[in-house]
């Protein structure tokens, strides 16, 4: 009863303070540890049951996957609280025994809270990784004989894993300062689900030096085992961090292990993909006998040149001694044997008879600091900049005298800072590496500019471009330079004596390879998408795929996996452009399927009677389920269906969360809200982004063709306005609803001074434009390009119209792209099963998942099946923003001579800039060529 008393309280507690601190602290890890740096380590261990848990809201399992005793399962929204009992004052390190339960293939992601409060800013985002592997344990081969990449599944396991940093800045483990009493601790969901079995605060554990371990080894009597010699493939790992971290292809060198000269055969991993600071793999090790062994790999380190990528070594998942914390690898254009402490006398392991896993991952070891020092540097260079053109504006009068000395009075000291700070970066990264590089630049760049700066105020205004363009170069260099590539061909664990393999190949060797591929390059076709075996089909349908090709290997194994084997129907996927169709299918060389279109296409093609109406099927209403609405609106033409979409994406708010804290500004509801705010923002020299032409208007614009710009869209039907009359015969852009939309849109530019041309990403990062509404696949490039912004930006659903019924209409025109059934296809039937096939739920989960997991989460993918975005990595809170912008999305219905109609509202607008013309007379001169285009392609077409 006593036990439940304090439970219930400590819930109580934590719901009535805990949750006044749901931002990070500004209180980085490092000042944390500076503040308790004289604080005794604990000498005792605190053990946490997750079915403790206080609110007693979650599942518990019961000898869930091999385990005696209990568990909690936290789902990818819910909290866990705990309340603890700590013995004594102290440090204590934090290890959580969990199992990654199934969940949208996302690493999980949690915020840590003790006492109500995030200790420090790192605790706000604590990674969990999933346990990824190989499919099979034999590569599988194509009709062709080659290598097929093999696909990256889960393979989950309970892991024992410490709370730490996984941006590679500290090695070592978290520490939390605690007191002595009782404590309560809860952790926040932000993505995924986990299963916790317990929670462990302990004293940090000390490792012995490499010296140490040496003497031990000798003290209790270890030897060098004899004659041996493994070779472990770097392509045989069994666990990953990431799906990102499959087998590659290397055809540089004939030493290269497994090789052919022509085949290819995925003989090597890691290479760019096994970059980011965190992500690791593990290789089993079969060791025939007890002693000490000798650790090498041949590998690669060819990308990072001045500077050198760093690996952590643990067997059996603890490190052996300390220095193998960081073990650095030079650029070296060429493949190397590496040894684990060097060539002369390299480190010894002590190995027992049996299985062992050995593991390397990325941190960043004596870079680690100074990379952190150089981030700081970047988000106080930033800020200052954003004070400057607050008073100077972005285009400075050079001849004005700002006095930025007197309006900034911490100006010349925080210059001064950054100066030094600069120069000391520079000089340990010198130091570190031992080597000065082209590394060192930007650094350098800045360092006399800011200390010329602090000198020489007055000439700041007349060279703020250039100190922009500097930021902007430090923020890449962080970016790029903590990016820690290493591509592997073997390890190999072998006896001291042993003699290492050749590095490189003779000359007689090289001659061979080249002659041999370049004879081969005739006959061998190295572009092809092979089919994993030959199937007897009657139906064989033919798929062209615009697009990427690692797309295009994705989707082939999918299809050979998937698809083939159920239907029995064979597919030749090619990668075509989309600008081939056309003159393909007037030539009769045309396919069944098309993938990936732009909205144009679609319908424009029908009207040519170039595509089937697949509303023909029978089971096409059940199929259209699969999306909203507005998705199929460009496809629609008369009373057919051209095309099931693929993708559809759509503009969001994206705003800068410590900036409009700093101006007091609330995130605009309506468009009133927004336009009031401009005042706030321009007085300060700060502007508004409102999208003009997106990444893939610039795509259509190159094809002749501009989609209508999203903001005058949302404008138009948010006042319950159309692009065109009911019977899609004439431009409806001519109603007094238009000309307020248009007015309403071109006011922005003239009257309020919104950028018409801004780079958005750069721009935001830096704070000059704090909000923006640009197509929401800007989040994949801020999230994984811009980490020295992560946690102070965020997107929500855009302004809208108050309704009478005091709603806000927030509908806005999307986008998307789309696949289509040609008309001259003898195997509709068919073509239409894989159309199915290809946009169900499953299907594009998996491709999305697939895709996230080779290019990362910049290329997470935008699907148009509404259930399907649903199982995407998405954050839960940023889920719930794009679903509740996408049930306003409209689509932007095609039709005959509405290509015009985008290029021309775009003409109209700039005339209106440019020249100074009346909105309502620029947007009537258009409309009338719009209608008179509309006119001679019903003409063309046939109709009346």
């Amino acid at each position: 009863m006593g036990k439940t008393l304090i439970g219930f309280l400590a819930l109580l507690f934590l719901m009535g303070i805990g949750t006044t601190s749901h931002a990070a602290e500004n209180v980085t890890y490092g000042d944390y540890l500076k503040a308790h740096q004289e604080k005794p380590h604990a000498s005792a261990s605190i053990t946490i049951q997750g079915e403790d848990e206080l609110s007693r809201g979650h599942t518990v399992l019961h000898q869930y996957r091999g385990l005696t005793g209990k568990a909690i399962l936290m789902d990818a929204t819910s909290n866990g609280h705990w309340a603890f009992v700590v013995p004594e004052d102290g440090l204590y390190a934090l290890r959580v025994h969990y199992y990654p339960i199934e969940g949208k293939s996302a690493s999980i992601e949690r915020q840590l809270r003790i006492d109500g409060k995030i200790p420090f800013k790192e605790a706000g985002n604590i990674i969990f990784s999933r346990v990824w592997g190989n499919k099979s344990d034999t590569i599988v081969k194509d009709i062709n004989n080659n290598d097929l990449r093999p696909l990256q599944i889960e393979k989950p396991r309970w892991r024992d894993t410490y709370v730490q940093d996984t941006q590679g800045y500290y090695s070592e483990p978290y520490v939390f300062y605690l007191t002595k009493g009782q404590h309560h601790m809860t952790l926040e969901s932000i993505r995924e689900p986990m299963v916790i079995d317990y929670m462990v605060f302990e004293p940090l554990e000390q490792f012995k030096s490499y010296d140490e371990v040496a003497a031990d080894y000798k003290e209790m009597g270890y030897k060098p085992v004899e004659d041996v010699h493994m070779v472990i493939e770097g392509e045989s790992a069994v666990e990953k961090s990431s799906p990102t971290l499959y087998p590659l292809n290397d055809r540089t060198s004939p030493l290269t292990s497994p090789y052919h000269h022509t085949k290819i055969r995925m003989n090597t991993i890691g290479g760019y993909n096994w970059r980011i600071p965190g992500d690791w793999m593990t290789w089993k090790v079969e060791v025939p006998k007890d002693g000490l062994y000798k650790l090498s790999m041949r590998c690669r380190q060819n990308f990072l040149r001045g500077i050198y990528a760093t690996r952590r070594l643990m067997i059996d998942g603890k490190k052996p001694f300390k220095e193998a914390e960081q073990f650095k690898f030079y650029y070296k254009k060429d493949w190397d044997i590496y040894h684990f402490g060097n060539e002369e006398e390299p480190y010894l392991f002590y190995l027992t008879k049996g299985t062992h896993d050995m593991t390397l991952d990325i941190g960043l070891g004596d870079l680690g600091l100074i990379f952190q020092k150089a981030e700081h540097s970047l988000e106080e260079l930033n800020e200052l900049y954003r004070k400057i053109i607050m008073i100077t504006g972005n285009v400075p009068d050079k001849f004005r005298d700002y006095q930025l000395d007197k309006q900034i009075p911490e100006l010349v000291e925080t210059l001064k800072t950054q100066s030094e700070a600069l120069h000391t970066i520079t000089s340990e990264l010198e130091r570190v590496t031992g080597e000065k590089s082209d590394q060192t630049v930007i650094l350098s760049k800045l360092h006399y500019q800011t200390k010329d700066f602090s000198e020489h105020v007055d000439s700041i205004p007349s060279r703020l471009d250039v100190f922009k363009n500097n930021i902007t170069g430090l923020g890449a260099w962080v970016v790029s330079a903590k990016e820690q590539p290493l591509e592997i061909d073997y390890l190999m664990l072998s006896s001291p004596e042993q003699e290492m393999p050749r590095t490189k190949a003779t000359f007689w060797e090289k001659a061979k390879h080249l002659v041999m591929g370049f004879f081969a390059s005739f006959s061998e076709d190295y572009t092809a998408l092979g089919l994993t075996k030959e199937l007897q089909s009657k139906e064989k349908i033919k798929v062209w795929m615009s697009g990427g090709r690692d797309q295009a290997n994705i989707l082939r194994l999918m299809i050979d996996e998937m698809f083939t084997p159920v239907t029995g129907i064979q597919v030749d996927l090619q990668l075509v452009g989309q600008t081939v169709l056309l003159p393909a299918t007037l030539g009769g060389r045309g396919p069944d399927v098309a993938m990936l279109l732009t909205n144009d296409i679609p319908v424009n093609y029908a009207m040519r009677r170039a595509v089937y109406d697949i509303s023909k099927f029978d089971d096409f209403d059940e199929v259209k389920e699969r999306f909203l609405a507005s998705s199929l609106v460009p496809y629609t033409y008369k009373d057919g269906v051209y095309a099931l979409p693929d993708q559809q994406w759509f503009p969001m708010l994206f705003y800068r969360k410590s900036i409009l804290e700093e101006l007091d500004i609330d995130i605009p509801q309506t468009w009133d809200d927004l336009i009031n705010l401009i005042p706030a923002l321009q007085k300060n020299n700060l502007e508004i982004a409102l999208q003009l032409e997106s990444d893939m208007d610039r795509v259509q614009r190159q094809m002749m063709v501009l989609p209508v710009n999203s903001i005058f869209s949302a404008l138009l039907y948010q006042h319950g306005g159309n692009l065109y009359t009911g019977d899609a015969r004439k431009s409806a852009l001519d109603s007094k609803i238009a000309m307020e939309a248009f007015k309403q849109w071109s006011d922005f530019y003239t009257s309020y001074k919104l950028p018409l041309q801004a780079n958005f990403y750069n721009r935001f990062r830096t704070g000059e434009i704090p909000i923006g509404i640009v197509d929401y696949s800007y989040y994949n490039s801020l999230v994984v390009f811009a980490p020295d912004i992560r946690g102070d930006w965020d997107f929500a659903p855009i302004p809208g119209t108050i309704k009478p019924n005091g709603q806000i209409d927030r509908s806005i025109g999307g986008s998307g792209l789309g696949t289509i059934l040609l008309e001259h296809s003898k195997y509709k039937e068919a073509s239409w099963a894989f159309m199915k096939w290809w946009t169900e739920k499953d299907t594009q989960v998996r491709f999305g998942r697939e895709m996230e997991g080779i290019l990362g989460a910049a290329a997470r993918y935008p699907t148009a099946n509404v259930e399907a975005l649903q199982e995407l990595p998405w954050p839960a809170k940023d889920l719930k923003a794009l679903n509740e912008q996408w049930k306003w999305v409209k689509g932007i219905p095609e039709v005959p001579g509405g290509y015009l109609t985008g290029r021309y509202v775009d003409n109209a607008l700039k005339k209106v800039i440019d020249e100074g013309t009346n909105p309502r007379d620029s947007l009537y001169e258009y409309v009338d060529m719009i209608n008179t285009e509309m006119v001679i392609k019903r003409k063309e077409f046939g109709e009346r």
